[in-house]
């Protein structure tokens, strides 16, 4: 009988033992998660964000106009601030404005400020739409694909639905989406490559090398493939798909075909890297120029935004935006590109080496790439990478809209593109470090 208390004992006292252990090992802090709760930087970001887009629509304190492809990195941080109403009515003047073959302006502005310049927009106005004129940075192929991902963000957001069904003219939100993907299918899309085209630019830009502004195709512009146009379609036929399922059967071909065709065409494997453009009608640059060295960080950020990247490959462009910061000198992974195109490349003459769009430091598209790093469960990674970005919207007391290399504010104080992707970035952030496992 003793014998037997005394293994009742035994067994009790080791059952006990595992319980406190697994009782600790629940209970032990993630360093990661604790880190990011302690961070007090990002609900001071967070309230700066919200009252940056306080101030309206448009794209920053530099611009009159309300762009789509800014618009689309905001509208979920818009939505803290303002009434779905207001927020559909701004994507409701997209559709009245869109072109008679399906395509999306750029932007809009009030009719009364719309007064044509010797070298400005050329004003585009419709009957349905009374208040204001649109305009369209044609070099650009990603005007339709920011707002179907626009759409997509106001409907999850707001949970509605409805507003695809609404007519706007003598067509449904849900139809228009549709055709102005068939515009880009219809006008940009190359059957050799089985892609979608645009002007030559440097990444994600809207400047062309042939001109002084470089905004507009014209007959001198050289038509290029790149990566950042093709992944902006496949995230917006994604979009598409989840919204309107009846056009699964349509699109869902389409998008596995620009996909597969992505990385067939534009993934360079022994590099581990994508091309920069592949070329329609010849190349802008001097011959001099080996353009593949060229390392696109916005572009690559969307691509694995758009699902084209496996976790190897997604590390591996990791590291080499991280050894490009620290070739350049730049702040942060929102770096354009490294090395930039050489002086003269592009004619603006806002694009000389490490200026602007060739080179200049975007939180814009550098958090985009921390939202992909999320996505993709590099969580530590992803907010070691976005620190700098928090460091200096603190220390400069704004989004600015772009940083040189050596981490100097540049353009509108109040960017809100940059605003959107941080305050997402954040949400994100204070997600995982609430989350328990255990739960």
């Amino acid at each position: 009988m003793k014998r037997l208390l005394f293994l009742l004992i035994i067994v009790s006292s080791l059952f006990s033992c595992n319980s406190n252990k697994n009782e600790k090992n629940n209970t032990t802090a993630d360093p990661l998660k604790e880190e990011i709760k302690n961070d007090s930087t990002l609900q001071i970001i967070k309230t700066k964000a919200l009252d940056v887009v306080k101030n309206g629509f448009n794209a920053g304190d530099g611009y009159a106009e309300v762009w789509i492809r800014d618009y689309t990195t905001f509208i979920d941080l818009a939505a803290e601030v303002y009434n779905k109403d207001l927020l559909k009515e701004n994507l409701r003047v997209f559709f009245r404005l869109q072109g008679e073959d399906g395509n999306i302006i750029d932007g809009f502005i009030p009719k009364e400020k719309a007064k044509p310049t010797k070298d400005g927009y050329t004003f585009i106005f419709t009957d349905l739409e009374k208040q204001y004129a649109g305009h369209k940075n044609t070099v650009e192929t990603d005007q339709e694909t920011s707002l179907v991902q626009a759409i997509y963000k106001y409907v999850k957001k707001n949970e509605d639905l409805s507003f695809l069904k609404e007519k706007i003219g003598d067509k449904t939100v849900a139809k228009r989406l549709e055709w102005s993907m068939e515009f880009l299918m219809n006008k940009r899309f190359n059957r050799k490559y089985g892609l979608i085209w645009g002007a030559t630019t440097a990444d994600w830009g809207d400047v062309q090398p042939e001109h002084d502004w470089g905004v507009f195709l014209t007959d001198d512009s050289h038509l290029a493939i790149d990566i950042y146009d093709n992944a902006m379609f496949i995230i917006a036929l994604d979009n598409l798909i989840e919204m309107v399922p009846t056009a699964k059967k349509k699109w869902l071909p389409i998008r596995e075909s620009i996909a597969k065709n992505t990385m067939k065409y534009l993934w360079d494997t022994e590099n581990q890297k994508f091309i920069p453009h592949i070329y329609l009608n010849g190349t802008p640059f001097s011959d001099d120029l080996d353009e593949n060295k060229i390392y696109y960080h916005g572009g690559t950020a969307v691509a694995i935004q758009a699902g084209l990247l496996n976790k190897e490959q997604i590390k591996t462009s990791l590291d080499k935006m991280i050894d490009n910061m620290k070739k350049s000198g730049a702040g942060s992974v929102g770096l354009t590109m490294y090395p930039p195109y050489p002086e003269g490349a592009f004619q603006n003459k806002g694009m000389y080496p490490y200026g602007y769009q060739n080179g200049g430091d975007w939180t814009w598209f550098g958090g985009r790439m921390i939202l992909a790093l999320v996505e993709n469960g590099f969580m530590k990674e992803a907010y070691e990478q976005a620190k700098p970005m928090f460091k200096r919207v603190i220390k400069n007391n704004g989004f600015f809209e772009w940083y040189t290399v050596d981490n100097k504010p540049k353009g509108s104080a109040t960017f809100k593109g940059s605003a959107g992707v941080l305050y997402d970035v954040i949400l994100n952030f204070e997600d995982y470090s609430h989350y328990n496992s255990h739960e």
